[in-house]
């Protein structure tokens, strides 16, 4: 290589490098798509995507029609508890909003805010019964459609399973889970340990469920330590890459983006940690096709809605078995699996998303939102 060449590259590197440590807000790409602001009561707000103003879009270097029509029923993306909403809208070219908005959906999203200390007594209870009622009504007034659908990944998924469960909306017309735990117990050598632990706090006559919710408060950086841990060889793999590649500024702007999501999670209040860790991983409850919500017992038999049940091919923190489970217990006469290639975030804004969970979604969609 000549020299010009070399001492080109190293600046590029050195710039890089620069920027990825002390400037990574220059980098940072995501969370660019407009949006209105339609409720907001200090902590959680409900978003409106408007419909794209273009003919097209770009999607992973391809080039996607925007459809001319719209579907009749609105989608509601609910997210889990802990994450910043950057996830749904990663990067211009691979943007899950986006692409449901070119493909002709009507797209909310309630974002939950940034919870503190003093949400920390705030429940699984909280949630379902006195936020996701609201939010629900305000999407139908906006929108003007009795049915709706609804989208969740994780614990999202939870939370649109135990409201559907729970308040008997029959016009929740469908729901897709995305890497939701149900079957907690079968999820690999994770869930054999929480299984040994539960059969020990059994034995011993000890429930989780009354542990005070304070005692559970998880602030957002114990939060990113644990993802990380979940899945370590991915995380080193992430900086050695990084490493590898700081000559790349494409591949350094999406290390930056991958990192604004990942490492700005936010805090979980403590009871709602408290009850989903119970009800899903120690107790398991959710196996059987219930989860206890506050004095209540939501009972997924209950569920009618249309079911698109979507697990990860290396998801480690909710695996097929895990996720599977749901179309065992759910009352849905029109329920279905779909294995994706990709971990937990991957099957939401991994760079083979598009392809799989993505068309997936829509193709199931769009035949039942009309």
């Amino acid at each position: 290589m000549p020299a010009s060449s070399s001492t080109a590259r190293l600046r590029h590197i050195a710039r890089n490098a620069s920027d990825r440590l002390l400037r990574p807000q220059t980098l940072v790409t995501a969370g660019q798509l407009p949006y209105d602001v339609l409720k907001h009561d200090g902590l959680i707000s409900l978003r409106h995507y408007g419909p794209l103003d273009a003919p097209s879009i770009e999607v992973n270097g391809q080039t996607l029609p925007v459809s001319p029509t719209r579907h009749k029923i609105p989608l509601l993306i609910v997210p889990p508890l802990a994450i910043n909403m950057l996830v749904y809208d990663l990067f211009p070219e691979r943007s899950l909003v986006k692409y449901l908005l070119a493909q002709g959906f009507d797209v909310y999203l309630i974002d939950w805010g940034k919870p503190g200390r003093r949400q920390a007594h705030f429940t699984l209870a909280t949630y379902v019964h006195k936020f996701m009622p609201g939010l629900i009504a305000s999407v139908r007034d906006h929108s003007g459609s009795k049915d709706i659908s609804l989208h969740g990944w994780s614990m999202g998924g939870g939370l649109a399973l135990a409201y559907a469960a729970l308040s008997g909306d029959r016009g929740i017309r469908n729901i897709i889970t995305l890497g939701t735990p149900v079957d907690g117990h079968a999820n690999g050598a994770l869930g054999r340990q929480y299984a040994r632990l539960g059969r020990l706090l059994h034995k011993a006559r000890l429930s989780w469920r009354k542990v005070p919710a304070r005692w559970n408060y998880a602030p957002g950086w114990v939060n990113v330590i644990g993802f990380k841990l979940s899945d370590p060889v991915s995380s080193v793999k992430g900086y050695v890459d990084l490493f590898r590649n700081l000559h790349d500024r494409e591949f350094v702007a999406q290390h930056a983006n991958q990192g604004a999501f990942i490492d700005s999670l936010e805090a979980y209040p403590g009871g709602v940690i408290r009850d989903w860790m119970t009800s899903v991983w120690l107790e398991n409850e959710t196996a059987s096709g219930q989860i206890t919500v506050g004095r209540e017992t939501a009972y997924f038999l209950n569920i009618k809605a249309n079911i698109l049940c979507i697990a990860g091919a290396s998801d480690n923190l909710a695996n097929q078995p895990c996720c599977e489970r749901l179309l065992d217990v759910v009352g849905s006469k029109d329920r279905e699996f779909y294995l994706a290639p990709g971990g937990h975030i991957g099957i939401v804004s991994g760079s083979q998303a598009a392809e799989s969970v993505w068309r997936k979604t829509v193709e199931w969609l769009g035949e039942r939102s009309d």
